[in-house]
């Protein structure tokens, strides 16, 4: 039985940081200041290699005053392949026997490897398939009664009106998202295929905002009527780069206003423990919050072997969004007899910050089957209904809980501030197993507009010259990078590689 597994080249920056000690790399400029160990380890180990990275520009490079960093690329025999701007950088590949001379240029702030996940899948236990002749023979969910929804439905809320932006393997068309599928854009490598050939970013918008229109209503999601945008950053095999990730981010930045996106759903996980201050991935959140989205992401989920701690790495370790644990329901929808899932990440950050911020439904969901995966084919003991759903477990479907919830919030309360809506969402809560745990109804019907988040030191990657920017202290309406000073964040510390899908659970 395969599981999902970690990448396939997984830098183990750690055990290498001791040996580049004794390099004694002598260049215009000390390599190991603005490159990844491990990619420095590579350029001497096997420099014939091409190497995936994301290149991070400093300020002279913004100012103009050295040469395009991205022209410095190509004479050495490299390519540009993604502008990522919303955090000052851009993604390349070229050959690791360049990556040294990249190192010395004065325009290159830092240089990180842009490394695969590769998912894998197995198996489970039978859990009895229905048919649409007979719906009342079919398994059920609990979620929409665990967290009060009906409730808020009766209120007249359903998400209309509100943009949620899916960053995942895509969305498919299905009837329970008809009419309400905004946009389909692919930013993985294959840009001109948007269909969700692998099917986890189906099964995640059918919570957020499924109409259950396959199955008479029973398989609904959170806000029915949510307008759903999705953003496919992986293929048929799951397999995604964070690089991907960050350029749907930024897209989302630059078309909210037009969509109305007011909250984006990250079921994903890098698979580096690293401070939020260093990381890209968590700056891009970060400008996201700041600009009026919220941010909901997976906690992820606890590695077997207990060597790796996704609650340490982005962006679930990011102080300022919301990162959602999961639940199992003890089958049915009463939440007070619920506990915490054995799978589900929880701790605290390097940076001291208790995560995650709240709990909610993740075990046995049932929601959208994308007739474009082979899931049906590979796990028939999951499918439900005739092939229409499928079952899932893991801090990627809790995540979109909230997402939906956020939809509901934001449809009755548009003026509030991500800041607001978290604080709503945390201290409305109820608890499981001394974790705060979502509750829409109790979120929706109050009217605290008080601000979690107030103090918070924003990611150093923000940060303009050597002071801390705090989240009270500035307005953050837009993001001006000719301000910022990149030289003021020691990057020696990094440790950087790539997206996991781990927030799924195939064991239960």
């Amino acid at each position: 039985m395969k599981k999902w597994l970690l990448p396939l080249n997984l830098f183990l920056a750690i055990a290498l940081l001791a040996g580049l000690m004794g390099l004694g790399i002598q260049a215009k400029a000390d390599p190991q200041e603005r490159l990844h160990p491990a990619l420095a380890q590579v350029a001497v180990s096997d420099p014939e290699r091409r190497v995936p990275v994301i290149v991070q520009k400093n300020g002279a490079a913004l100012s103009g005053a050295t040469g395009r960093v991205e022209d410095l690329v190509s004479q050495l025999g490299g390519s540009v392949e993604k502008d990522l701007h919303i955090i000052n950088a851009f993604a390349a590949e070229l050959p690791a026997n360049a990556l040294l001379d990249l190192a010395t240029s004065d325009s290159v702030r830092w240089v990180v490897p842009d490394a695969p996940v590769m998912s894998s899948d197995h198996g489970d236990d039978e859990f009895g398939d229905c048919d649409d002749d007979d719906l009342d023979e079919c398994p059920q969910n609990y979620y929409l009664e665990t967290l009060g929804v009906g409730r808020v439905w009766d209120m007249g809320l359903d998400g209309r009106g509100v943009a949620v932006a899916v960053i995942d393997s895509g969305i498919a068309r299905d009837k329970d998202f008809q009419g309400r599928l905004r946009v389909r854009k692919n930013f993985y490598s294959n840009r001109r295929n948007s269909l969700d050939t692998f099917g986890h970013g189906t099964h995640v918008a059918g919570i957020i905002g499924g109409s259950g229109a396959d199955s008479d209503g029973l398989y609904a999601g959170i806000a029915p009527k949510v307008k759903l945008i999705g953003l496919k950053i992986g293929d048929e095999s799951g397999l995604a780069y964070e690089s991907d990730a960050v350029e749907a981010m930024q897209w989302v930045l630059e078309h909210k206003d037009k969509y109305n996106i007011r909250v984006i759903n990250l079921s994903i996980n890098s698979t580096v423990e690293q401070s939020y201050h260093t990381s890209p991935l968590g700056a891009a959140a970060e400008i996201l919050w700041f600009n009026s989205v919220v941010v909901v992401a997976s906690a992820g989920n606890t590695n077997p072997s207990g060597d790796f701690h996704t609650i340490d790495a982005a962006p679930a370790s990011d102080p300022f969004i919301i990162t959602v644990g999961a639940s199992t329901e003890n089958g049915d929808g009463d939440p007070s007899n619920d506990a915490v899932a054995a799978f589900s990440a929880s701790g605290t950050t390097l940076d001291g910050f208790a995560k995650p911020d709240l709990v909610a439904p993740g075990q046995d969901i049932i929601s959208v089957l994308s007739g474009r995966s082979e899931w049906d084919e590979n796990y028939p003991e999951r499918v439900v209904l005739d092939g229409q759903y499928f079952r899932l477990s893991g801090t990627s479907m809790s995540a979109p809980m909230v997402t939906g919830a956020v939809a509901l919030l934001l449809q009755n309360e548009p003026d509030l501030t991500p800041d607001q809506v978290k604080y709503r969402l945390v201290n409305a809560s109820s608890s499981v197993d001394g974790q705060p745990y979502l509750d829409v109804y109790a979120a929706v019907t109050g009217d605290t507009t008080e601000s979690l988040n107030t103090g918070l030191e924003a990611s150093q990657l923000l940060w303009s010259g050597d002071e801390p920017v705090q989240w009270d202290s500035v307005n953050w309406n837009s993001v001006n990078w000719n301000s910022v000073n990149w030289n003021s964040v020691n990057w020696n510390s990094v440790n950087w590689n790539s997206v996991n899908w781990n927030s799924v659970s195939w064991d239960d």
